[in-house]
């Protein structure tokens, strides 16, 4: 009995000792992957040859929060390329105007013409002005993204806003040759949306068409709500369509600008509960915009 009683203590005592030696060994193929690991740009996660439950349990749980941790590496690589990017071209768009302000203070001081004296100032108003639309923008881009407070909404009238908002553009489509097709349901659309924050969205839309369209703009208001903004742009890739609501983008030839504008009309869209994306078929760049309960 006490040999049978022996024979089994022997055989529990070299099970757990086997046992201890594996986790052992788990522990050290742990220690070894995170070591090479740590200093590895790749997407290298732990190889363990245990097969014990719990020991992978933990090496999932580890590879879990390794993904995490690179994601999280990944965006701040990014956004540190992102700012510098956007450091130098806001210095760019700042500095050009800015420059070319001295240079006309410089010429009218030099003249006594009133005529060049007109124009320099006329020309130096412009300039002004450029530097005034670029540091608004960026100063309303700040306050939208943080202010963490949720949006007033109320029901809204889309129909009318639409219209407002393309009434107070016509003189810039004008200025462009751009004369809109518009398509307009004749259901009242109502959302809960903020009017004010709606009418922003459809201003840096139509301001995004007098960039980019090459004299057309299709606008549509379709019964379940979507809005449509529709123009052709050639030359334009799917990258760069891909990349238009990045914070700081421009696309080449649209500079005099932060590239903000479709960056704060998507915060503005996401803080209503509605969503915003852009495609490309056929040289004809498309935005469409969604509002909670469309």
């Amino acid at each position: 009995m006490l040999y049978v009683i022996f024979s089994a203590m022997t055989a529990v005592i070299i099970l757990l000792l086997i046992k201890l030696h594996l986790i052992k060994k788990s522990a050290r193929e742990i220690t070894d992957d995170l070591g090479s690991i740590s200093g590895d740009d790749t997407n290298t996660t732990l190889r363990i040859s245990s097969r014990d439950k719990d020991i992978r349990r933990l090496a999932s749980s580890i590879n879990v929060t390794l993904r995490a941790v690179r994601k999280e590496h990944l965006q701040y690589h990014q956004g540190n390329t992102e700012l510098k990017n956007a450091i130098t071209n806001i210095s760019h768009d700042i500095r050009t105007p800015l420059t070319a302000l001295y240079g006309y203070i410089d010429m009218m001081q030099k003249t006594t013409d009133p005529g060049k004296q007109a124009h320099y100032l006329s020309v130096m108003k412009d300039r002004a002005e450029l530097m005034k639309q670029l540091t608004e923008e960026l100063f309303r881009y700040s306050l939208i993204v943080s202010d963490e407070s949720e949006m007033t909404t109320e029901p809204v009238f889309i129909n009318q806003v639409l219209a407002d908002s393309i009434g107070s553009f016509y003189p810039a489509l004008k200025e462009k040759n751009i004369t809109p097709q518009i398509n307009m349901t004749d259901e009242h659309i109502i959302r809960n949306a903020n009017k004010e924050a709606l009418s922003r969205i459809f201003s840096n839309l139509l301001n995004n068409a007098v960039k980019y369209s090459s004299g057309d703009l299709l606008i549509e208001l379709h019964s379940d709500g979507t809005i449509i903004f529709e123009n052709h742009a050639p030359g334009m890739t799917p990258v760069q369509v891909e990349r238009l609501f990045d914070r700081f983008y421009t696309v080449e030839q649209a500079r005099n600008s932060t590239g903000l504008g479709l960056s704060i009309s998507r915060e503005l869209i996401r803080k209503m509960n509605g969503s915003i994306y852009a495609s490309i078929e056929e040289e004809k760049l498309r935005i469409t915009l969604i509002l909670a309960g469309s």
